[in-house]
């Protein structure tokens, strides 16, 4: 992925992802507003549909009356690649200090660590 999104556009994207498929720019508009608590204009999700989608990340299409947006990319893609960008650059790919930051951030549980464990655990390194 060679575009960032912007805060706006993520949570647009967010929203379509949680959606599970393809979604009607009515319904969009709807858990926006409903999940989001963002109350935007038809005009202004259409054209954040149109940067987004000249980035990569959905197609628009028209069936009957309504227009849908379809994702292109998945929110794991996504999210993966923001995870190593912002490794790259904050963290020169140290996983440990990554880690370090996200537990002073926002302390770790014994649950959260434990799935690490077991996760670390799988790997073949």
């Amino acid at each position: 992925m060679n575009r960032d999104l912007s805060a706006s556009e993520t949570l647009i994207m967010k929203a379509i992802w949680g959606n599970k498929g393809d979604i009607a720019i009515p319904d969009l508009l709807t858990v926006l507003k409903e999940q989001y608590g963002k109350d935007y204009a038809r005009t202004t999700i259409v054209t954040f549909l149109l940067s987004i989608a000249n980035k990569g990340f959905v197609e628009t299409y028209r069936k009957g009356k309504l227009s849908y947006a379809h994702p292109l990319k998945t929110e794991e893609e996504y999210r993966n690649a923001v995870a190593l960008k912002d490794s790259r650059m904050w963290f020169n790919e140290d996983a440990a200090s990554f880690l370090a930051a996200l537990h002073a951030a926002k302390p770790l549980t014994e649950e959260d660590a434990q799935k690490i464990r077991t996760f670390l655990d799988g790997l073949n390194l």
